[in-house]
């Protein structure tokens, strides 16, 4: 009956609990947020806390089950996030005149040099790997 221990109780009331894994990410974001701040670093606190948890399910200490529930009511809502941006457009509305074309325009001919300079790179290190692998 080791199974039913209060250990084996709060794994499973917490691996099918969406509001606690909620928290938790939150609790990770806030933890993330206070040390960007005392650190000083360069980099959002959710940035930060998202690492945490990377490294803890790279250690091992933590399962992707851990969070699926939670994760999937985040990815469910993602659009909400995006709803804070599209006020920001409607404030600038110069940003949906000849400006917008233009930083559009920067920003397709960006994305695409990127994709195209990651493409050959990676077809050159292929064609360099087949070749040395090959003597």
């Amino acid at each position: 009956m080791h199974r039913r221990g209060p250990l084996f109780r709060i794994r499973y009331a917490f691996h099918h609990s969406r509001l606690l894994q909620l928290g938790v990410l939150t609790g990770f974001w806030f933890l993330g947020q206070a040390a960007a701040q005392a650190l000083r670093l360069p980099v959002p606190g959710g940035v930060v806390g998202m690492a945490a948890v990377l490294a803890l399910l790279l250690s091992g200490r933590m399962s992707v089950f851990s969070f699926r529930r939670g994760a999937e009511v985040l990815l469910a809502e993602m659009l909400l996030f995006f709803v804070p941006a599209v006020m920001a457009l409607l404030d600038h509305s110069e940003f949906v005149g000849v400006l917008g074309l233009k930083l559009l325009a920067v920003i397709l001919t960006g994305t695409l040099c990127v994709m195209a300079s990651t493409a050959l790179t990676v077809d050159l290190c292929a064609r360099w790997t087949s070749r040395h692998v090959a003597r």
